[in-house]
């Protein structure tokens, strides 16, 4: 894989700012493939293979960075920390789709939830953050009316597959479910600018192959999203409150069938 540096300025409807930064990376333009790359800019990101790493520093003003690599990243710095009971200072992560105007190479999103058959992802995390640092590891799915690749979207799924500290999903919770042959706990809630459905484990998962779809169609089940509506992203990454160096996600992979 290949990996291409971008600096792009982010309209952040959750903090209702725009904020935008110089990138700093160990390597411009094309890097050699496998080579690792630092992005310390706020929304820096970079092009690895068929998928955008972001840094995304929405929540805080401290210093956070990123050793991207040819498969995932590595949390380098994670300065600062914000309140256990508001929103996470950033979330670091990668993405197929699109998001605030970036959408990753040959995309086949945004698409109308009815003509997707399957979107078969998986993930492994590396939980290797230092003691006191309080985080989730966590899917971010987006769905819209629209085909939007822009703003923020009307519903957001999550998918908690860990978490350490005080820290709980918007809502409250509202029930278990079973999905991709494991029991989750089912929180609902708004953030204000859109509605959330969060499905937390009630144990730590390390690694996991699944279908999104079968999240997609408990949002659907649930009120939350419609067949005609558009699935526009799916990112899989962390949500800091506290610390979160050492945290990395080894591998990602997400298609859309």
């Amino acid at each position: 894989m290949t990996l291409r540096i971008t600096s792009r300025v982010r309209a952040v409807a959750t903090a209702l700012a725009v904020a935008a930064g110089t990138l700093t990376a160990t390597a411009t333009g094309t890097a050699p493939a496998l080579a690792n790359v630092q992005i310390c800019d706020q929304y820096g990101t970079a092009v690895v293979g068929s998928y955008i790493a972001q840094n995304n520093r929405w929540g805080t003003s401290a210093t956070q960075c990123i050793d991207v690599t040819g498969s995932g990243f590595r949390i380098t710095r994670a300065d600062g920390s914000v309140p256990t009971n508001g929103a996470p200072k950033s979330y670091p992560s990668l993405f197929n789709g699109c998001h605030y105007t970036n959408c990753s190479p040959g995309t086949r999103l945004p698409r109308r939830i009815d003509s997707i058959g399957s979107v078969p992802s998986s993930i492994t995390y590396h939980y290797g953050a230092g003691s006191g640092a309080v985080y989730n590891a966590s899917y971010d799915i987006w769905l819209d009316p629209t085909p939007r690749t822009n703003g923020v979207n009307r519903t957001e799924i999550m998918i908690w597959f860990h978490r350490v500290g005080p820290v709980q999903p918007i809502g409250s919770r509202t029930g278990t479910a079973t999905v991709g042959g494991r029991t989750w706990e089912v929180w609902t809630g708004s953030n204000g600018s859109n509605d959330v459905i969060s499905f937390v484990a009630p144990s730590a998962i390390s690694s996991w192959s699944f279908d999104v779809k079968d999240f997609v169609n408990q949002a659907v089940n649930r009120g939350l999203a419609r067949q005609d509506w558009y699935l526009t992203s799916v990112q899989a990454g962390f949500e800091p409150w506290v610390g979160g160096a050492g945290l990395g996600v080894e591998s990602f992979s997400a298609t859309v069938n």
